[in-house]
């Protein structure tokens, strides 16, 4: 008789064979329409909201296909590829420090693809699924935290600034609740792509559909209460500041030498502009307006002539309105050689606050910062505050108990919009209203649930460029979750995080 070797039980816990490497056709297709569409979701003027919620899922798709390493490789490249997209739509002086940034990044935007990968098989599916939503969350977190460049990169949710249901979330989670959002859909999608299950697409269409419905709910039943307050933005024309940047250009050594020249030689182009913002000053308060904001760096002057220079607080005295001004001060100290200050004038001609920029943009502006304290005042219109533009990129300096927040900004055209279509967040992670003031970009008012109160366009104003935008502002804000409770969704995202790696390492691979 003849023994017939009998092949070895597998044991259910044997390793599984190794996953096929990225040479098919249809993988690098993957990669290819994943990077492709990301580029429509940086953050830019370019974004479309639908692309957000597409790449992940093919990139994801993607590291699920490959080896761990190489596929991260390749998504780091496909994160700084995007991110080099993003300074050339919105037309950046790439330098060192924007090189440097773009790499760091776009390794820290690849760390849940890489976790999913590490950690996903060695899961049940239901903390399975979390894993990647938990680590697009602690990543946004991270790049806020760490980096210099706050949410103007890398953050999902301002790529959603439009969807106002959706947005409605940012109240209780911050921008991170969105990106977990949109990492869940694209784990739970390629999940059912692996394992056809109609149960895990509806619990993730009931998170969805939940989410959406108490935004709407939040919107039409719950509207901003009281009265409103006629507040309005006001830009010099482009006659004046052409004319004054003509005049600033003769003097070698930027800003130090500009604060060396006579005085006789740039205060003539500097009282122009200011002269021109006084006027209309005049003209938007008699027409009603309570508040008139200017933009940042609507006043420049040498730090000599600072004191002599601030004439709005003669006009605010004399129109009975509380007055915002952005001042640029030409010093000659090094390193910064200035400072960019907004003051706020009350009815009297009294300085309530000088406000110091608390963040400088990375590798283009030279300002010493301010100490980050939002100042906050009770007026007849409710608690004014302030920022100076891109602090509204960061969203613990954002979380200030305020009725109306003041944004004097100034950027450039081919980023102007889409800077300030991100102010929406600010305004409804905070509770209150804001107006953001942008000379050469996109001015625009929102409510407490970021509704477009209204908006001007610096370069559709013809030939002068005088910009002015007017909108009637609730004075009366509200108290939201994420300003009681700050970054604890986000925090909690990265614990959970936590107790998924190690719950992954000390279980057997399925």
């Amino acid at each position: 008789m003849t023994n017939t070797a009998v092949p070895a039980p597998t044991h259910p816990t044997a390793q599984p064979p190794a996953p096929p490497t990225p040479a098919h056709r249809h993988t690098w297709l993957l990669l290819l329409l994943g990077t492709g569409t990301m580029l429509l979701a940086v953050g830019g003027r370019w974004d479309i909201a639908a692309a957000a919620w597409i790449f992940p899922v093919l990139l994801l798709r993607f590291t699920r296909l490959s080896r761990a390493w190489s596929g991260a490789l390749w998504i780091w490249l496909a994160h700084l590829g995007a991110a080099v997209f993003w300074v050339q739509e919105s037309a950046i002086g790439f330098n060192a420090v924007v090189l440097a940034g773009a790499l760091a990044l776009a390794a820290v935007q690849t760390l849940p693809f890489l976790a999913d990968r590490l950690l996903a098989h060695r899961l049940r599916p239901a903390p399975a699924a979390l894993v990647f939503p938990a680590g697009v969350a602690a990543a946004e977190f991270l790049i806020t935290l760490v980096s210099p460049f706050g949410t103007a990169y890398g953050s999902l949710a301002v790529t959603q600034h439009a969807d106002l249901p959706l947005l409605q979330v940012v109240a209780v989670t911050g921008p991170w609740g969105i990106g977990f959002l949109i990492g869940y859909v694209a784990s739970t999608v390629n999940r059912v792509w692996d394992r056809p299950s109609w149960r895990d697409g509806l619990v993730c269409t009931a998170v969805l559909l939940s989410v959406l419905l108490a935004g709407g709910a939040r919107l039409a039943f719950f509207p901003p209460q009281g009265t409103t307050v006629r507040i309005a933005g006001v830009s010099p024309a482009r006659t004046v500041t052409e004319r004054l940047q003509t005049t600033l250009d003769r003097f070698a050594g930027g800003q130090g030498g500009v604060a060396a020249a006579p005085a006789a030689a740039v205060r003539p182009a500097m009282s122009a502009v200011e002269d021109d913002l006084l006027a209309s000053t005049r003209r938007e308060a008699a027409a009603g307006a309570k508040i008139v904001i200017w933009p940042e760096n609507a006043v420049r002057t040498q730090e000599s002539q600072e004191p002599a220079a601030i004439a709005a607080r003669a006009e605010a005295r004399r129109s009975g309105i509380y007055l915002e001004i952005g001042v640029r001060v030409f010093s000659t100290t090094a390193p910064a050689y200035g400072r960019d200050e907004a003051l706020l004038i009350d009815p009297r001609g009294t300085v309530l606050w000088t406000y110091q920029k608390a963040h400088p943009i990375p590798g283009s502006e030279r300002y010493t910062p301010g100490d980050g304290h939002v100042p906050v005042v009770r007026t007849p219109y409710g608690r004014l505050a302030d920022v100076i533009c891109y602090d509204a990129d960061f969203p613990a300096l954002m979380r200030t108990r305020a009725d109306i927040m003041l944004v004097p900004a100034h950027d450039w055209k081919e980023y102007g919009g889409a800077h300030t279509d991100k102010a929406a967040l600010a305004a409804v992670e905070g509770g209150y209203s804001l107006i953001r003031q942008d000379e050469e970009g996109v001015s625009a008012a929102y409510d407490d649930r970021g509704r477009v109160l209204a908006t001007a366009d610096y370069f559709a104003t013809g030939p002068t460029g005088r910009q002015t935008m007017v909108a009637y502002v609730p004075v009366r804000g509200g108290t939201t979750v994420y300003d009681r409770v700050g970054d604890a969704f986000a925090w909690l995202c990265l614990a959970a995080l936590a107790a998924l790696t190690v719950t992954a390492l000390v279980r057997p691979r399925r």
